[in-house]
């Protein structure tokens, strides 16, 4: 049983890792150093951290199969007495919401560097997609329905329909996220016409998602595509042992994530860890049910909904999850959108490059008249170090 376990914590781990934004690598400096050690140190940095510690106001509301979703909403504090907000009332942009959508096996949390640095600048609603972070398992798939691109986008719209059911929206989404912030520009086209003002899109696609080697040689590329379904169902039949392969590798789960997950080898430990936590927390049978559905994902015809919109683009150029060139063909669909490249940069960019991330958000609520230009988001703003833009029109 021992072995089983061995080789379903490998098994396990390479494809949790593959599906948050790490896939597979060990970390090398790590063997010289005892294991118990290791977890000591693991501990130390959750403690020192404040990461993901954030909260506001919390609500939960009910997607169309009744799967509950859990988001939080960070407010803007009253103007002080006898001053008036910058914006004007009369202003288009007054009162904007920014909904922020995480990505596959992460949770609302991942947000973590841009929820700080813009509370008190704009109202922000955060939310965990279903069956991850705070929202409940899918209803839907306790039923045997797969999950889909259209089902998030449907979620997607209770949440906008719960937290701001009127005025101007700013749709933020990394990885799954953008694809769900697609689905709902295709299946709700009027609420884009009507109510979208401007748009992010971090680390995404509008599709071709099965044609990504995540850095594997081309040989070895065609058997992954065929036996990585099979892998998949298979684990998730076996949750129990995998969760417990998947903790007794964690040194190497930990080393998978920071060589997926980032693009630079000086990421604050801490950092790393957090990542780590977010992605070891999704379940190894949501891993398996949310998979099938970026196979099927196509949606680069939604993404003329954005035409008449600011667009902003973001890629990392060492991402091997959503490698740059699908943040390419993007804008190749969305002409006039700003495209950036982050140098040295992997798929989780808003934890390994927050200032930049942060800044070029700050850019795009700027210019959507969400905030007023130039405005101060604190300890986290804008740098523009590190990344290669291309602007749009």
């Amino acid at each position: 049983m021992s072995e089983n376990w061995r080789k379903a914590g490998w098994a396990g781990a390479a494809i949790g890792v593959i599906a948050a934004g790490a896939a597979a690598g060990v970390a090398v400096e790590r063997i010289t150093v005892g294991r118990g050690i290791r977890m000591k140190a693991r501990l130390a940095l959750d403690a020192a951290g404040d990461y993901g510690s954030l909260r506001g106001t919390e609500g939960v509301c009910r997607a169309e199969d009744g799967t509950e979703l859990y988001h939080e909403t960070d407010e803007l504090p009253p103007a002080p007495p006898g001053k008036k907000r910058r914006l004007r009332r009369s202003s288009p942009a007054a009162g904007t919401t920014v909904v922020f959508c995480h990505g596959y096996c992460l949770g609302q949390d991942s947000w973590h560097f841009q929820r700080a640095a813009l509370r008190g600048v704009v109202r922000a609603v955060y939310w965990d997609q279903r069956s991850h972070g705070r929202s409940a398992r899918g209803l839907a798939q306790a039923d045997g329905e797969p999950v889909t691109i259209d089902q998030l986008g449907r979620d997607l719209k209770a949440v906008i329909d719960a937290t701001a059911p009127e005025g101007p929206l700013v749709l933020v989404g990394h990885s799954m996220g953008g694809m769900t912030v697609m689905a709902l520009a295709e299946q709700f086209p009027e609420l884009v016409r009507d109510r979208v003002i401007g748009v992010a899109l971090v680390g995404t696609s509008s599709g071709r998602l099965d044609q990504v080697t995540y850095g594997l040689p081309s040989v070895g590329q065609g058997a992954v595509r065929r036996i990585l379904p099979g892998v998949l169902r298979a684990l998730g039949s076996q949750v129990e042992l995998v969760e417990k392969g998947r903790r007794a590798t964690a040194d190497l789960f930990a080393g998978m994530i920071k060589l997926y997950s980032f693009g630079s080898r000086d990421v604050d430990p801490g950092v790393a860890r957090f990542a780590e936590r977010l992605i070891e927390a999704t379940p190894i049978d949501v891993v398996a049910e949310f998979y099938p559905a970026f196979q099927a994902h196509d949606k680069t015809a939604a993404l003329q909904r954005f035409a008449d919109i600011p667009v902003t683009v973001i890629a990392g150029d060492r991402d091997m999850i959503i490698p740059a060139e699908h943040s390419v063909s993007i804008k190749e669909a969305l002409p006039a959108a700003d495209l950036v490249v982050l140098e040295n940069t992997g798929h989780l960019m808003m934890l390994e490059r927050p200032d930049i991330v942060t800044g070029l958000l700050t850019d795009l609520l700027a210019r959507t008249g969400a905030v007023p230009a130039p405005t101060n988001v604190g300890a986290h703003g804008r740098s523009t170090a590190g990344s290669t833009a291309q602007p749009g029109g």
